[in-house]
């Protein structure tokens, strides 16, 4: 087998195993329940799941979708945020190469794909992706750009942070309501973290811009509340793939105006 066959088949692994404790982080963080225990269970008979299993995906389709012990559906929520990150970590690879850009990539990834899910679910962005990925943006621009990435870091978390900070307040003294969750304005502190502050400023654009073409009017007909982080994770993701391609056909646009 190959170096590459190696390098890929180590990220797919990686990838379906963080899949599968996102998918533990997605159900039990909203609820303050811990990451570690009790040991994964059947909610309906309470039988304890064995290693066997719990093997991401593969177990799923052995078992047919059904517990071992009761035979109660299992939700393929599972297996497909299992394969969504697996595919987070190959993609990245392929894209960028064995480097900390691809690295940085599929953390960011999974990350967002987690709030993306518990803040459509539940309205809610766990402290634990936000202050978590935070730490890990900055150590993943410390070991890749030294002092200045690190000072870059800090800069796109400072901005982030302050520029939801600051709609939020803005908003809520229009409005006289809350504008903005607490749990945005901490998820933009990690994405700059990631992206730097020109990273922010697009990642807000593009996630308003989305919000405001598919959820406002749905918001406007049901007074339903608007789970922003979701619009911010795909616009923060846009950003990470193409956001240096479009922020040189910008500049290179004003220069021709």
């Amino acid at each position: 087998m190959g170096d590459g066959a190696l390098l890929f088949g180590g990220a797919l692994f990686l990838g379906l195993s963080f899949g599968s404790f996102l998918n533990v982080c997605v159900l039990r963080l909203p609820r303050d329940q811990s990451l570690l225990r009790p040991p994964s269970s059947c909610p309906v008979c309470g039988e304890r799941i064995r290693w066997y299993d719990n093997i991401p995906v593969l177990s799923w389709l052995l078992l047919r979708g059904r517990c071992r012990d009761c035979g109660t559906a299992i939700s393929p929520q599972y297996p497909l945020v299992e394969l969504l990150v697996g595919g987070l970590w190959v993609g990245a690879l392929l894209a960028y190469g064995p480097s900390l850009r691809a690295l940085s990539g599929a953390v960011l990834g999974t990350i967002l794909l987690g709030i993306a899910i518990t803040d459509a679910r539940h309205y809610l962005i766990p402290d634990e992706f936000t202050w978590g990925g935070l730490v890990l943006g900055l150590g993943l621009a410390l070991a890749s750009g030294g002092g200045p990435g690190l000072v870059q870091g800090l800069l796109g978390a400072a901005a982030g942070f302050l520029l939801l900070y600051t709609v939020g307040v803005v908003g809520q003294w229009i409005f006289k309501e809350e504008a903005m969750g607490g749990g945005d304005v901490k998820m933009m502190a990690m994405v700059g973290a990631f992206l730097g502050w020109q990273g922010v400023l697009m990642t807000v654009f593009l996630g308003a811009l989305l919000g405001t073409v598919v959820f406002v009017p749905l918001t406007l007909r049901r007074k339903r509340h608007v789970p922003f982080g979701v619009f911010l994770a795909v616009g923060a993701a846009a950003t990470f793939v193409a956001g240096d391609a479009v922020l040189a056909w910008y500049m290179e646009f004003l220069r021709g105006i």
